[in-house]
């Protein structure tokens, strides 16, 4: 293997991907990756991120893919640094996010024989992959082959259900490229999607079934900017309440979004007989729990997989969701009457209790700076919340914009690589993070991702010292429940904001937070808001909050 052989295949590879729409490669430092580094930092399309911890890059790349809802490439060297990349990969996965991951290896002859940096990357990451090749040594003969492989994995990572794909590279040395031909030239193969649907009979047979049913439709987690008007527009033509997750992108005021609080206390004097859902696992426990309480015809609408985390789901449609709803709208039956309104009143009475609650509580409570929130994000900006409470104190007290884009990794659910997901959205569109101390601190390598490229954001850092969610578990009944679940740390993260060339305000009341995060939102570079919490004390506010709901909902008619 030559530098021209180098050149020529790789540079056909590395053409093709740009020919077919990559922009975006996230690149980590390392010998045997030199090949496809250099070739891609040469590409006049192709913008290149450089990371210095393989982890992060893998989170940034994702959370710029998700942010982009196109595929975008991280690049490693062999060995671990490639195993480095797990966590991301697995939340592409089961997120839906279309990654492309590229891993430099050893060639063939140096595997399984005791060489440096050499382990088995050949299905490093088993079955979660949409897509995985093991390419051949580049030998200046094989360009076609390595412009095929390139359109199959973007088609790949891309297609629906979207997810990573693993190409991984063998080189030989010498691996430095001579000078490639990186012009875009002719398309090698164009590919085509489509969407998968229902035949019109079927989708009448189904609107004649939903028709003068007492149905509910629930918008679980899906970033489909499509989603959201036939959506609405299938709830209004049936007369079905829709509750719509934040994550969804289809809560704004005419969904019903207060359902995480009220559902602790209140149901409608029937239940429903159907139940309508699309998108992952609501993030709500209490609707999770009222759902398994239903016996109901359950149908889940997803273009793919076995959307039944529950066990309750009576009918799967493999479709399209936003085809289909508006396909089913189009069928215009008539509504039933007054099943909507008690959802719709019982939603308001609950909003104006939450603010109720908010306004009496003058100390730090974790759910307020959500509702604080709703007034200080940009139009046009993203909220990320953070996978353990923030997540679900965005459900709770979040009353949804449909200006502001609402995402989480939530495909795994998992708290690492939270802040160099965010700060790869970042990079697209303007960003306030709100994160617990834990999820802060395991990704704090992330942060340097900030001043290297220029990319302004905000992180709120709600900080409890330790792990806030166990409090509301069982666990929190052990008597060695702080070492093993509380684990309080004693970190001050002001340091960290100085190693990562950040601002840091540690607030002291509401007033101070609203001007913290107005001057973040307002300022160049990264903005650190602490905001520091009594882990035991903010158990006994949420539960404040759920007896102020419950007292107000029991002297309103529905």
């Amino acid at each position: 293997m030559g530098s021209e052989a180098l050149s020529t295949d790789l540079g056909a590879f590395v053409s093709e991907l740009a020919r077919a729409g990559l922009r975006h490669v996230c690149v980590c430092p390392g010998s045997r990756s030199t090949p496809l580094a250099v070739l891609f930092d040469r590409h006049p399309a192709i913008h290149v991120w450089m990371h210095l911890d393989e982890r992060s890059a893998g989170f940034f790349a994702l959370g710029m893919a998700k942010v982009r809802r196109e595929p975008v490439a991280v690049l490693t060297t062999s060995g671990t640094a490639a195993a480095n990349l797990h966590p991301a990969v697995a939340e592409a996965s089961y997120g839906r996010v279309p990654l492309l991951v590229l891993t430099a290896d050893r060639p063939h002859e140096l595997r399984e024989v005791g060489a440096a940096q050499t382990m088995n990357q050949v299905g490093l990451f088993g079955d979660m992959i949409r897509l995985f090749h093991d390419l051949p040594i580049p030998d200046g003969h094989a360009a076609h082959h390595f412009r095929s492989v390139a359109d199959r994995a973007l088609a790949a990572a891309g297609d629906a259900p979207a997810g990573p794909v693993h190409l991984n590279f063998p080189f030989r040395e010498p691996l430095i490229p001579a000078d490639a031909d990186l012009s875009l030239g002719p398309a090698q193969t164009h590919f085509h999607a489509g969407r998968k649907t229902l035949a019109a009979d079927d989708v009448t047979a189904l609107a004649r079934q939903l028709e003068g049913q007492r149905g509910i439709m629930v918008a679980g987690p899906r970033d489909d900017p499509r989603l959201p008007p036939p959506a609405h527009r299938l709830a209004a033509a049936f007369g079905f309440p829709l509750l719509a997750d934040p994550l969804s992108g289809a809560r704004d005021g005419a969904a019903i979004s207060t359902y995480d609080a009220f559902l602790r206390v209140w149901q409608p004097d029937e239940p429903p007989s159907v139940v309508l859902r699309t998108g992952g696992l609501p993030t709500s426990k209490p609707l999770a729990q009222y759902l398994q309480s239903l016996d109901a015809r359950h149908i889940a609408v997803d273009e793919a997989g076995w959307p039944d985390p529950l066990g309750i789901v009576t009918d799967i449609i493999h479709a399209d969701p936003a085809s289909l709803f508006d396909a089913l709208a189009a069928c215009v039956p008539a509504p039933t009457q007054g099943w909507h309104d008690q959802w719709a009143v019982t939603d308001r009475a609950t909003r104006d209790a939450l603010h109720v609650a908010m306004d009496d509580m003058d100390e730090p409570f974790e759910g307020r700076v959500f509702a604080e929130l709703a007034e200080l994000v940009p139009s046009g900006s993203i909220l990320w919340a953070g996978s353990s409470m923030p997540v679900r104190d965005l459900d709770s007290f979040f009353p949804g914009r449909s200006d502001v884009r609402c995402l989480a990794n939530r495909g795994v659910n998992g708290i690492d690589g939270v802040v160099s997901s965010a700060l790869g959205a970042a990079a697209t569109a303007p960003l306030v993070l709100v994160l617990g101390d834990l999820s802060f601190y395991h990704d704090m390598n992330g942060l340097l991702a900030a001043s290297r490229h220029g990319i302004d954001a905000t992180i709120v850092v709600i900080n409890n010292d330790g792990g806030g969610i166990f409090s509301f578990l069982p666990q929190a009944d052990l008597p060695d429940f702080e070492p093993l679940f509380g684990t309080p740390h004693g970190l001050d993260f002001r340091h960290a904001a100085e190693l990562y060339n950040a601002t840091f305000e540690r607030i002291d009341g509401w007033e101070s937070f609203r001007s913290a995060v107005a001057q973040g939102v307002a300022s160049p570079g990264l903005s650190i808001v602490e905001v520091p919490t009594d882990r035991q004390r903010n158990v006994a506010l949420h539960r404040r909050v759920w007896d102020v709901v419950a007292s107000t909902l029991e002297g309103v008619t529905v």
